[in-house]
């Protein structure tokens, strides 16, 4: 199986004034370094999914783009200690399309740097069948680690980006050969 890796980048916040395309637009400048991906962003601001979980056309579309991927990277803020709602409804729009699948982790917020949002998250994922990929890419601060092109000279999330990346394409190829191989019973 030599075909890219399909990687849906999800964008979690919605606010207005977000700062998520700063974070995302960093991210997707280093992945573009892994040709093993073949990425989509899935921005969850122009995702139309009700908070009630009703079906709609976009939730078909939406859930077609989950079971095409091969693996998963959520760009969180956190927000009261705890990640955007928006994230919790697109992780409940769906359910076996989720399945057998990595996904990693990319924070951002104040002192924490969106840390204790991820390992909020953590506890979903493995609720949803997914492989959490231990390392994890955070912004403490966040503003103050971006300069005016969108740059960033934080050295520890540029180390964790790359090594994130390394253990999601391990993770993403074994896994995809495994739900080849002998489908996930969940």
């Amino acid at each position: 199986m030599d075909t890219p890796l399909r990687l849906e980048v999800i964008v979690a916040s919605v606010r207005p004034e977000r700062f998520a395309p700063v974070v995302a637009d960093w991210f997707l400048r280093t992945l573009r370094a892994h040709d093993e991906f073949d990425t989509g962003v899935i921005d969850l601001a122009d995702t139309p999914l009700p908070a009630d979980l009703t079906e709609i056309p976009e939730v078909a579309d939406y859930r077609a783009r989950l079971a095409a991927a091969d693996a998963f990277v959520a760009i969180t803020s956190e927000y009261n200690h705890g990640y955007p709602a928006s994230l919790k409804t697109a992780f409940d729009t769906a359910k076996h399309e989720w399945r057998a699948k990595p996904i990693g982790f990319v924070s951002y917020g104040g002192l924490s740097g969106g840390l204790r949002a991820v390992e909020q998250l953590r506890q979903v994922v493995a609720e949803i069948h997914m492989v959490s990929i231990r390392e994890t890419v955070s912004f403490h601060q966040a503003k103050k680690q971006f300069d005016a092109a969108g740059e960033t000279q934080d050295g520890a999330a540029i180390d964790a980006a790359a090594r994130m990346l390394r253990q999601l394409s391990w993770w993403a190829r074994t896994l995809r050969v495994a739900r080849n191989v002998d489908p996930y019973p969940g």
